[in-house]
């Protein structure tokens, strides 16, 4: 499992979104590093970690794995930070090992009041679909900077090599077969999701959302700081699914902020 490593003081675990891999937070690290040390993870299965045959990504095991990375690690606890699919790891994480985690920081994260995303990844892990999508898509990177576009709440702010980045890993034979292995439990896992959010209620949790989300629902982020007792949701108006990168100063601000009340 192959994770960036940068500056001192309380552990902080970046977790990526379900196309991402730690290249999502180049713009993210060298601030927060100032104040944490921070572990930028490439799940299993992604990035340029590992693809081992029969991986199970639903999401309970990503939580599982994501704990057993803490164990090798050497962090008994930490602040986990989360994005859209990697929202839902580290709530689920969270769920499993409360007492491991101080403080959730959740970007657009994957949530059961999102309903948008429900019917692709339905229609992706279907039987005749899921085999025809794992052979062509490394080979549509024109689909790439569609979907990287789309992510954005203004593509102008699109930085030289971002596309560059984002499809490197996809060159690695199977670099697909994560999503897909995701998106088959979908439905299941965010059912899974709503029944463990009782249980870390009490940790404190900052939420964070661009106005222009095209893929989760901002309006869900609203019922999502129902679930805690002690939360906060920070809108970034005119900003899309990738704050972090479409305004990395705003938005490291907020965290340290956070992270230091």
């Amino acid at each position: 499992m192959r994770y960036l490593r940068a500056g001192l003081g309380p552990p902080l675990i970046l977790l990526h979104g379900l196309l991402g891999y730690s290249f999502s937070w180049r713009y993210t690290i060298p601030a927060l590093a100032e104040q944490a040390t921070v572990y930028a993870v490439d799940m299993l299965g992604v990035g340029f970690s590992d693809r081992p045959a029969g991986l199970d990504c639903c999401l309970r095991s990503c939580a599982e794995r994501l704990l057993a990375f803490m164990d090798a690690a050497g962090l008994p606890s930490c602040n986990l930070v989360g994005t859209s699919h990697g929202g839902a790891v580290a709530m689920m994480a969270a769920g499993l090992a409360p007492e491991r985690i101080e403080k959730l920081i959740l970007v657009a994260p994957a949530n059961p009041w999102s309903l948008r995303g429900s019917q692709m990844a339905a229609f992706l892990s279907s039987p005749v679909v899921a085999p025809m999508f794992l052979q062509v898509a490394p080979m549509m990177e024109f689909m790439h900077g569609f979907l990287l576009r789309n992510l954005y709440g203004d593509p102008a702010r699109i930085r030289p090599g971002t596309l560059e980045g984002y499809s490197a890993p996809f060159r690695i034979p199977e670099a697909f077969k994560y999503g897909i292995s995701v998106v088959s439990s979908w439905a299941g896992d965010l059912k899974q999701l709503e029944q463990v959010l009782p249980g870390i209620r009490h940790i404190p949790a900052l939420l964070i959302w661009g106005s222009k989300d095209r893929a989760v629902d901002p309006e869900s982020g609203t019922q999502l700081l129902k679930a805690f007792d002690c939360a906060r949701l920070v809108t970034l108006e005119g900003v899309g699914h990738l704050p972090y990168e479409e305004n990395p100063e705003k938005f490291n601000q907020t965290v340290l902020d956070y992270l230091s009340s």
